[in-house]
């Protein structure tokens, strides 16, 4: 983090300390439980499936040696 970062969330900080309208406050708070939201809930169903495809076989051992992947998936790494 630099010097600049810093200095901005100590502004922000600061100013939090002394904010008394409750409306901001709110506001405030909806932000902050949107930026926390779990990545999971935003996802599509296909990359949902797709991840739980792949749960599911590494459960049933059906793992490939990763310099396999590379010999397969190479080129879009």
């Amino acid at each position: 983090m630099n010097i600049q970062t810093l200095n901005e969330k100590l502004e922000l900080i600061q100013w939090l300390s002394t904010l008394e309208d409750a409306s901001v406050i709110k506001k405030l708070m909806l932000l902050k439980k949107e930026e926390t939201k779990d990545w999971w809930n935003s996802i599509s169903e296909e990359e949902e499936k797709s991840i739980n495809e792949g749960i599911l076989q590494a459960d049933n051992n059906e793992l490939r040696p990763h310099s396999e992947v590379r010999k397969l998936y190479g080129k879009w790494l």
